[in-house]
């Protein structure tokens, strides 16, 4: 892992310098931790291939642990050992800054009939929490607060099925109670009841990878109306998982080859995915680079190439509702390109590791960008990298700000962000990946 706070001079590529790269992605965190949380509820032993190794999923495994997993490591697979019952951690589990972390483990900490107490980064006491603890309430245990760190009781066993949440401001509070429900003694039906009429579950793809891995190991979920989730009780079969390459951290290399031209190969693509992600494919094609899905085995699975044609083009309006995830690599896109970006469907990022409208807003102002807060999104008029500026950029110790910064300084030379560090969230070495990416292009 990289050292907390580590500033960091972003490289600039000059016009005529594209890249030629094929970069090896890890794994999924969506599909990694909630591959972890199935393993370690189900009746056998499993092995997970293919996962990523980054701080959320170093969380995950060590909150499992905490709760009695058995975790092992062979030749790069994790061999998963889960517990005859669940146990009462003596210290508090640890869940960063990790959404997944932090809404799915007290899911499963309900199983332990005790006290089990959560804690984080400073950051994490703001991302909303809670909808789930309501909902875990609603089946009997107690909690002592509706934000992190919180400590939540389970001494009284659980009973019940039907909860009713608001999930409009995370998909992961479903996909928190459909994982853990089936070892609920009577399963659980989960119903979305907005606050605000009509307001929807954000991310829906990522329920939808959530109910395809249950599936997979034999649970039952049905879907009477699109709010409605129902998981029967039962035992969870071991199976092992292999996990996908994470399509929201290969977007960043492949929005690379959009913005200096060139070409960006990402092997092990699927044809056919849950990942949210994947919708930056229509996002480039949209404004200027050519996709190409080649060499696609019987697996599915095929590797993308992205060739650049600069400049990029505004394309309107993107409803990232679906992959809000893709924000601030399309947002960066976006001030580089000449023409306007309407970003929609986003306005539950504002509770995501920081209120990602406003940092986007203000980052991408502080190099020039004409950006502006919408009611659930963004509206960013672009006039190429030629109008924009160096500029200092910060992160708010958030992943997918750092992508942004990295993005406007492959074409704006100057751009300078307070901290590389955050970005060991999902890739450990990004500043390594994204240096091998640049360096294609010099030659």
């Amino acid at each position: 892992m990289i050292a907390a706070m580590t500033s960091w001079s972003a490289p600039t590529l000059t016009a005529g310098e594209g890249v030629d790269a094929t970069v090896v992605v890890p794994g999924s965190k969506s599909e990694t931790n909630r591959a972890l949380v199935l393993a370690a509820l189900s009746d056998g032993p499993s092995v997970i291939t293919g996962g990523l190794s980054s701080r959320d999923a170093d969380l995950m495994r060590a909150a499992l642990a905490q709760l009695g997993t058995d975790i092992g490591e062979v030749d790069g697979a994790w061999h998963v050992t889960p517990p005859t019952r669940f146990t009462v951690p003596t210290e508090p589990i640890d869940c960063g800054l990790a959404g997944t972390v932090m809404r799915f483990v007290p899911a499963i900490a309900v199983l332990n009939g005790g006290r089990t107490s959560f804690v984080g980064d400073p950051h994490a006491s703001v991302r909303p929490m809670g909808p789930l603890l309501s909902a875990l309430r609603q089946l009997g245990a107690g909690t002592d607060a509706d934000a992190l760190p919180f400590t939540q009781d389970a001494s009284g066993g659980l009973s019940g099925r039907r909860v009713e949440i608001d999930s409009s401001t995370s998909s992961q509070y479903v996909s928190a109670l459909l994982l853990a429900g089936a070892r609920y003694p009577d399963g659980i039906e989960v119903a979305h009841v907005p606050t605000a009429p009509g307001a929807d579950v954000p991310s829906r793809p990522h329920i939808d990878m959530t109910v395809t891995m249950l599936r997979r190991h034999g649970v039952t979920v049905t879907t009477p109306d699109p709010n409605t989730w129902q998981v029967s009780p039962g035992p969870i079969v071991a199976a092992d998982e292999q996990v996908e390459p994470d399509l929201t951290s290969a977007s960043v290399f492949l929005a690379a080859a959009a913005i200096a031209g060139g070409t960006v190969r990402v092997p092990g693509w699927p044809e056919q995915t849950t990942q949210g992600g994947a919708a930056i494919v229509e996002v480039l094609t949209r404004m200027g680079a050519d996709c190409t899905l080649e060499g696609v085995d019987g697996g599915g699975h095929g590797t993308l190439r992205v060739t650049g044609n600069p400049p990029l083009v505004g394309p309107g309006e993107v409803n990232l509702q679906a992959s809000s995830e893709l924000t601030p690599v399309v947002a960066a896109l976006a001030a580089l390109a000449e023409g306007t970006t309407t970003i929609t469907g986003v306005a539950h990022i504002r509770g995501h590791e920081t209120d990602r409208l406003a940092a986007l807003a203000a980052e991408l102002g502080a190099v020039g960008a004409e950006v502006s807060e919408t009611p659930d999104g963004l509206h960013i008029v672009g006039r190429g990298p030629g109008a924009l500026r160096g500029a200092p950029m910060k992160a708010y110790a958030d992943h997918r700000l750092a992508h942004t910064a990295a993005l406007v300084g492959l074409a704006v030379p100057g751009v300078e962000l307070d901290d590389i560090a955050c970005t060991s969230k999902t890739i450990a070495d990004f500043p390594g990946m994204w240096d091998e990416l640049v360096g294609s292009g010099r030659g």
